[in-house]
């Protein structure tokens, strides 16, 4: 038995080293919570796909475990932690970045991760976001957005399309929405991304490159709420819903091509399409490095 363990281990070590990858049993074994299953997401939902994104980006940067804590808030996103086999909180609703402060700042040599919804992150949480960003925290904020509030019964959330239905509008959303991204660079955050998961080795990679970032990372990941907003927004079947992602986003980079050489006809179609890319990618002093800084400076 220990023999075909240990021939088991050998082939596992294998098999990464040619593919640069384990696989979704492997990911299981190593990182989830098997007292958690079966997990909440409906079919359809793009959740489980921000987990399996996200623990492939913390095994190819061998992330410790061991110093590492993941946040949340309230919000279906916000039960990812629970299903990660490390130190975790699930906090109250739109506290999460409250609280990774926090953890930070107390100890800094940790590994801090949220899991947010847009409604949790820029709705209920929008003032600790803002300063979260402003402060530029060494922390790693993965933000799930989904166009509404899907776990509270389909209300109009900040990022709601203007003209969507949702239950607390049922006439059409009269309200224009927030970008995510852009407050997250306007407010002072050093790493910036958007992808609709469509496509998944680009966000898997975002991830990483957050996780590495010193300073607030944000990547925000387009997700479909195939039940709330689809069904309330008659957006098709699951597969049209994930194809709708694609019609309605484009790379930063062609979209400013775009911005800048199109004919005034065709750039009135584009533009309301949504940038997807990384956004912005700078190095900046963090919170915890100006703060260790400030201690040297006045040790007597």
């Amino acid at each position: 038995m220990a023999e075909e363990q240990k021939f088991e281990t050998e082939e596992k070590v294998e098999r990464k080293q040619k593919t640069g990858m384990i696989n979704a049993k492997e990911l299981e074994e190593k990182y989830l919570r098997k007292g958690m299953m079966p997990h909440i997401f409906c079919t359809g939902c793009g959740i489980g796909t921000v987990l399996g994104l996200t623990l492939r980006a913390m095994e190819e940067i061998d992330m410790d475990l061991d110093n590492t804590v993941f946040l949340s808030g309230i919000g279906c996103s916000s039960r990812l932690p629970g299903y990660i086999d490390v130190d975790s909180l699930h906090t109250t609703h739109g506290r999460a970045l409250a609280f990774a402060t926090g953890v930070k700042i107390t100890n800094p040599d940790l590994n801090v991760v949220i899991f947010t919804g847009d409604g949790d992150c820029i709705g209920i949480g929008g003032n600790h976001f803002i300063h979260a960003a402003r402060r530029n925290i060494d922390i790693t904020v993965i933000a799930v957005n989904n166009y509404i509030y899907g776990m509270t019964g389909g209300q109009v959330a900040p990022t709601t399309p203007e003209g969507d239905y949702a239950t607390t509008a049922p006439h059409g959303n009269v309200e224009p929405p927030f970008d995510m991204s852009e407050m997250a660079m306007s407010a002072g955050a050093t790493y910036v991304a958007r992808w609709d998961l469509t496509k998944p080795v680009q966000p898997m990679k975002s991830i990483k490159e957050g996780l590495e970032n010193k300073g607030m990372s944000f990547i925000e990941l387009l997700s479909p709420c195939t039940t709330a907003y689809a069904r309330q927004n008659k957006v098709g079947d699951i597969q049209e819903f994930w194809e709708w992602y694609d019609d309605r986003t484009m790379l930063a980079e062609e979209y400013e091509f775009e911005e800048e050489f199109s004919p005034m006809e065709e750039w009135e179609e584009i533009k309301e399409k949504m940038k997807i890319g990384v956004l912005k990618h700078e190095e900046k002093k963090s919170l915890g490095e100006r703060m260790q800084e400030k201690i040297e400076e006045v040790k007597i």
